[in-house]
């Protein structure tokens, strides 16, 4: 055994790390339940378990208020709402690939069509399927798909939709397509194998095809990792199926000159590493370690094109005399003899060499590079401008050292033309799936829209964001973004289909709970944020303070009587708030925006004082007389006694809202913020009507009438605030009263 070579895709899939992390977060808070196994890995499973994750098998097994995961296979919809039911606070887990599968049968079952689930029955993934349609049917290969047919013969001529288990293998897909195509007149089929899943078939074929050996890393109970154990073993005889360095059988693999490595979805990194390391010490064993040395070997699959496959090639392990390469560097350091600089200058260089020279001349086209050989060499000047954005005299100078990738050798002419962008996209691919293991942030530019989201440029690599995962509201153009600087998550690699998935939408939600929690560690009575108007309510504005909303209660947003919050702000309006009150537990925080400075009392005490005459404006009418507005903001009572100089039955017969008017300021209450009005303080008073009395003595045709006594009406000049009068009041005599 002197060379290792590791698939690229082996390891975590995509779903299978989502969930992973999902736990890891959860965890990070306290201890949570995981609804069956989260992956099928008991080495992760007990990792988890050792940082509070319990596993639980029946809804029962919760408690109201527990945190419940769910595991990236999936439950059966009864399942899940028994969860719900029993009052747990759930987080779905579930693989994304097989949450479509769910969508896709859910559909079918509701518009009456016949679901066929090809998988094994008993795998939680299928049984999670099955238990989102009604009446599905299982097979597991062609053969058993033929029986059903055959039992069935009705089915041959219903609607039926055909689903795959995420990590079956494509020839079992191809074999029973057939026979449903041939048997089947109307039958929808979807290919719901998960596309990582292929590419780890695909590569642990290439690797099998070629290498004398063969160790599969997976669980046991794992579907992919046991489907890619018997693809190696159907080209490689030496093929080990292990799920950690202690069922690796080192002996077995003695004899094999080259060993390939691959692992399933379920199998994390540390444990690949751990085989590796074992792997590298049986080499250590086999050959002299005090003079030899061994290092991890990774195998990508190929490039599309032939010129790119040092992008993609592994780099092969092997043992190197640790004499001679104290030697070479020597030998690098000494003085170069003629002899030595003619034969390098001779060398021949290849189409996918990496190579590195000095810029020699610079012209609008291209930039001439010195290899020191016999190759002129030359970068097409677009690689370094990025097609023009930037001028090429800010992005390469003479005399600079480039590395690149030799993309096309002519012998016949002496050129070599080289690749740049080739070179760092190599780089960035190894950036971009290095930043999706390690959860890290990423940046780049967003170069295009396209159907169902953009496409963001980072480091020459084209990573697609959904537009769900663009981070704008449901019906914002995506166009908005394109030309801008995005920060994103890498969610998804699959370096065989050059396909990158990233998410910009959980890098504002990650920076927004930080935010958030910053605001709730320092927030306090009377401090004053800068936020962003996020939405209206009839009730007031809810504001963003940054990461986390406040509401301004439409009380607080103006001093002026106000129908609507949109009189006053504006979804997007940037305003300065202070906080009033908040509630940590409840996570509610109350704003305020109207400032104490614009309070118009304050203006209206500092500039008005008793036995004033202002302009008022009639604002509203009550039985007990009229509301006037003094300022905007400030009104003030005028008494029905008040409007005029004679007595009046309803403010109406004098007054109508919208008049203005002259009053006279009689009374200030400063504690209660009350003002009192008078117009007729401002006017004469009108004599009072006199009515005519019968003399005592003075009768009628029938009786003797009194003698007629003139006197004038009582006038009410006090008046209680429901506006009853005060004091003793005459009455007036009645004309008939007897003597």
């Amino acid at each position: 055994m002197k060379k290792l070579i590791l698939a690229g895709s082996a390891g975590f899939c995509f779903g299978v790390s989502r969930s992973v992390q999902m736990a890891e977060e959860l965890l990070e808070s306290g201890p949570c339940l995981s609804y069956g196994p989260l992956i099928h890995n008991d080495s992760v499973v007990s990792r988890l378990a050792e940082h509070g994750l319990r596993v639980i098998s029946s809804p029962d097994e919760a408690a109201a208020g527990e945190r419940v995961i769910i595991r990236a296979h999936g439950v059966p919809l009864a399942e899940e709402e028994a969860l719900r039911a029993a009052g747990a606070e759930i987080s779905d887990g579930t693989c994304p690939f097989v949450a479509k599968i769910h969508r896709i049968v859910r559909a079918a079952s509701d518009a009456g069509r016949a679901v066929v689930v090809i998988g094994s029955a008993a795998h939680p993934e299928v049984r999670a399927i099955c238990g989102r349609c009604e009446g599905a049917r299982v097979v597991e290969n062609a053969q058993e798909l033929e029986n059903m047919l055959e039992n069935e013969p009705y089915l041959r001529s219903e609607p039926v939709t055909v689903v795959v288990q995420t990590t079956q293998t494509e020839k079992n897909l191809r074999e029973c397509e057939i026979l449903i195509k041939k048997w089947c007149t109307n039958a929808e089929i979807f290919d719901t194998i998960c596309s990582a899943t292929s590419t780890r078939q695909a590569e642990a074929t290439k690797l099998a095809s070629e290498c004398d050996a063969m160790v599969v890393i997976g669980g046991r109970d794992s579907a992919n990792s046991l489907h890619l154990a018997e693809l190696c073993a159907s080209r490689c005889a030496n093929t080990q199926f292990v799920d950690g360095p202690d069922s690796l059988d080192t002996g077995a693999l003695r004899a094999a000159e080259t060993v390939g490595v691959t692992a399933g979805a379920s199998a994390p990194r540390w444990i690949i590493k751990e085989v590796l390391d074992k792997m590298s010490d049986e080499i250590l064993i086999q050959e002299n370690p005090a003079e030899e040395t061994a290092a991890e070997a990774v195998v990508e699959e190929a490039a599309p094109v032939t010129e790119a496959a040092e992008e993609t090639a592994a780099v092969v392990a092997e043992a190197a005399p640790a004499a001679e390469e104290a030697a070479a560097e020597e030998k690098s350091g000494a003085e170069k003899s003629f002899d030595e600089m003619l034969e390098d200058s001779l060398k021949t260089i290849y189409n996918g060499d990496r190579v590195s020279g000095t810029v020699v001349a610079i012209t609008p086209t291209e930039v001439s590079v010195d290899l020191g050989t016999k190759y002129s060499a030359f970068i097409p000047t677009g690689e370094f401008t990025n097609d023009g954005a930037i001028p090429v005299e800010d992005a390469v100078k003479v005399g600079d050292t480039v590395e690149a990738i030799v993309v096309r050798v002519n012998d016949v002419e002496g050129t070599a033309q080289l690749s740049k962008k080739r070179l760092d996209a190599a780089k960035s691919w190894q950036v971009i799936e290095q930043a999706q293991a390690d959860g890290e942030i990423v940046e780049g530019m967003v170069t295009e829209e396209n159907k169902g989201g953009v496409v963001v440029n980072v480091g020459g690599v084209r990573v697609f964001v959904p537009a769900s995962q663009s981070g704008l509201p449901k019906d914002a153009p995506m166009s908005q973004l394109v030309k801008t600087t995005v920060r994103l998550k890498i969610t998804e690699v699959n370096r065989g289909r050059r396909r990158v998935v990233g998410s910009i939408r959980a890098v504002l939600q990650k920076e927004r709970r930080e935010r958030a929690e910053a605001v709730w560690n320092e927030i306090e009575v009377g401090k004053t944020y800068h936020g962003t108007v996020k939405s209206l309510t009839s009730y007031g504005a809810f504001v963003d303070i940054g990461g986390i909303d406040g509401m301004v209660h439409v009380s607080e947003l103006s001093w002026n009587r106000i129908k609507n919050p949109a009189e006053v702000v504006s979804v997007g309006q940037e305003i300065d708030v202070y906080v009033i009150g908040f509630d940590r537990e409840k996570r509610r925080i109350s704003l305020g925006y109207k400032k104490a400075e614009d309070n118009p009392w304050a203006k209206f005490v500092s500039t008005c004082s008793v036995g004033d005459v202002v302009k008022v404006k009639i604002v509203k009418l009550m039985p007990f007389g009229a509301f006037a507005e003094v300022m905007p903001g400030v009104d003030g009572l005028i008494h029905i006694s008040q409007i005029a100089n004679r007595r009046i039955g309803k403010p109406e017969e004098v007054l109508t809202v919208g008049d203005i008017v002259d009053a006279k300021i009689t009374a200030i209450d400063t504690e209660k913020q009350k003002i009192s009005l008078s117009i007729r303080a401002l006017s004469e008073p009108e004599p009072a009507p006199r009515r005519e009395r019968r003399e005592r003595g003075e009768r009628s045709e029938h009786r003797e009438r009194r003698p007629i006594v003139p006197e004038e009406d009582a006038l009410v000049y006090e008046v209680s605030e429901t506006g009853e009068a005060k004091g003793n009041i005459p009455d007036f005599v009645d004309d008939d009263v007897e003597e």
